[in-house]
């Protein structure tokens, strides 16, 4: 299996924990930033204590890093109010600040590629069909259960937890969502599908967990 060198991953690991706390010391407000990135503070220390007994490929290094920041920056700005969605908004002229959807294709696209790995080189599946099925009804289920802590929030917070919503008044936000995450699941396998199977060493079959 091929993953990153060490240097690599700690370059890595670094660039996430600067990114969580220059976020944090900018962040509007620090209680919705912290629900927002608390999947990168839970993430970051199991994948340096599980480096040794179960390393990660090195794609899945890089997509995870990317999906770190998309979190971070929107957890700094609110999804609603992110400079970059602004930015966008008023390039193509939309009612909205896409960064939220943006960040759900995200939520699909980083995680495919983490149930991917995770069914290859823990169950007898190979790669193929009923892994791809597989890897996107896990996406879809953790974009439901997301869904659930927003409507709980929600609940709790009442208005208070606008900021960390983000619907921006939109009804079919949570469809939005699920959709969003689903195309990115997709869309996800298709690209990286052959780059992952070298990288696991599952060309011609199971994937290990021994490091190259």
């Amino acid at each position: 299996m091929r993953g990153p060198g060490r240097a690599e991953g700690w370059l890595l690991a670094g660039v996430v924990v600067v990114a969580l706390v220059t976020t944090g010391v900018l962040a509007k407000s620090v209680g919705t930033w912290a629900l927002e990135v608390v999947w990168v503070l839970a993430g970051l220390p199991l994948v340096i204590a599980l480096r040794k007994r179960f390393p990660l490929t090195r794609l899945l290094c890089w997509l995870l890093v990317v999906h770190a920041l998309v979190l971070c920056y929107g957890g700094q700005h609110t999804y609603a109010e992110t400079p970059l969605g602004e930015w966008v908004q008023q390039w193509l002229g939309t009612r909205r600040n896409n960064y939220d959807r943006f960040a759900h294709v995200v939520q699909g696209f980083v995680p495919a590629v983490a149930v991917r790995e995770v069914l290859l080189r823990r169950t007898p599946l190979r790669p193929g069909g009923w892994v791809a099925f597989l890897s996107v009804c896990v996406c879809l289920a953790i974009s439901a259960c997301f869904e659930f802590v927003e409507w709980f929030s929600a609940v709790v917070l009442g208005s208070g937890a606008d900021d960390f919503l983000g619907t921006q008044g939109d009804q079919w936000d949570t469809q939005w969502d699920m959709f969003l995450c689903l195309c990115g699941a997709v869309i996800s396998l298709l690209v990286w599908r052959r780059i992952h199977d070298r990288q696991l060493g599952t060309a011609g079959g199971r994937g290990g967990t021994t490091t190259a």
